[in-house]
């Protein structure tokens, strides 16, 4: 059995050096699915409390990224445009890579994985209809 619970957030980005019209600076409406899959050899009939996975994705994703200018840092472009966020208030978020959708499936994988042992994977929707999706093997 796998569940899953969707949330959203906006933020910008930047993606420099790409040839496309993500070299410029835009905003996307977030979507993220994470899904939990139940323990081999688990047979209960709730895999997860939903109001757990939203609180645990909330604090580790949305307090980091909801209407945050989300950044790859070793880029001088965008380390340059996140400086002046910050110097006026902004939040930001620092990475070490691209902020493809990708990139960013992955990031919160990671991340949440130290939370659910059973996280079975991260879905994050750029647009409604475009997604990377990061699965993972659930802990034994």
């Amino acid at each position: 059995m796998i569940v899953t619970k969707t949330v959203r957030f906006d933020a910008a980005h930047v993606l420099t050096g790409h040839s496309g019209q993500c070299r410029n600076l835009h905003g996307h409406t977030y979507r993220v699915d994470v899904s939990v899959r139940q323990p081999p050899g688990e047979d209960g009939d709730m895999v997860m409390d939903f109001k757990e996975l939203k609180n645990t994705i909330a604090e580790t994703v949305l307090s980091r990224c909801d209407h945050a200018f989300i950044y790859d840092a070793t880029s001088p472009a965008e380390a340059e445009i996140a400086a002046v966020a910050e110097k006026h208030g902004m939040k930001t978020l620092r990475l070490d890579h691209r902020s493809t959708a990708e990139n960013l499936a992955r990031d919160f994988y990671t991340a949440l994985r130290e939370k659910i042992p059973a996280l079975h994977s991260v879905r994050v929707y750029e647009t409604p209809d475009s997604c990377a999706e990061f699965p993972g093997e659930p802990a034994r």
